[in-house]
């Protein structure tokens, strides 16, 4: 069995929210800028998409996930 990785894209709120869980699980979203968030969501395993597409409203749905998911554990 080996493990695959998800492909990741910006529309993929949950999954990317989720995976940042998984990879970063001593931050806090709250305290993640746009721009760090930004960065983050790049560097996550699986990430297919282009960093330029990327837009405000993107990554707010990303954190708005992220928290939710993490005060929901």
């Amino acid at each position: 069995m080996t493990d695959q990785v998800l492909e990741l894209y910006w529309d993929s709120t949950y999954a990317v929210a989720t995976t940042l869980m998984d990879v970063y699980p001593q931050v806090d979203p709250e305290s993640v800028g746009l721009y760090e968030l930004a960065d983050l969501v790049e560097k996550l395993p699986g990430f297919q998409d282009d960093p330029s597409l990327v837009t405000e409203q993107i990554l707010l749905d990303i954190q708005t996930v992220w928290y939710e998911e993490t005060i929901n554990l």
